[in-house]
């Protein structure tokens, strides 16, 4: 199982500098191989749609679908908590980070927050 974090989505919809790198490595996984956090939808969505538009934003969030959506909830929230506090996360980044732990995912990311944690893969 493999994560990708907002960053690595993106840029993949945005065609950012790194789109390359993460469009290998999501085109290598199956969809039921991509375990992706409801917080990343809401990131995804709103960076999209800032720089490419509503439509584009769209069929990035129908991208997403495909994979395991995983929603908020009491187990997550509580090991987000944790991890903020071992780690320095911000919300978003330690629920996006326990989803991936939670699952047995390696994190696919280019965020500084997350690089050097315990199953990070840093693109």
């Amino acid at each position: 199982m493999i994560s990708i974090d907002s960053y690595g989505w993106i840029e993949r919809f945005t065609e950012g500098p790194k789109s390359s790198e993460y469009n290998k490595i999501i085109d290598d996984a199956k969809p039921e191989e991509l375990v992706t956090s409801a917080v990343v939808l809401y990131e995804v969505y709103r960076k999209v749609k800032k720089l490419k538009g509503e439509e584009t934003a769209l069929e990035a969030v129908a991208a997403l679908n495909q994979t395991k959506v995983v929603a908020v909830d009491q187990t997550l929230s509580l090991e987000a908590a944790d991890y903020s506090l071992d780690h320095g996360l911000h919300m978003a980044d330690a629920l996006v980070y326990a989803t991936a732990r939670h699952h047995s995912a390696e994190l696919f990311t280019s965020d500084d927050d997350l690089k050097g944690l315990a199953d990070v893969v840093f693109v």
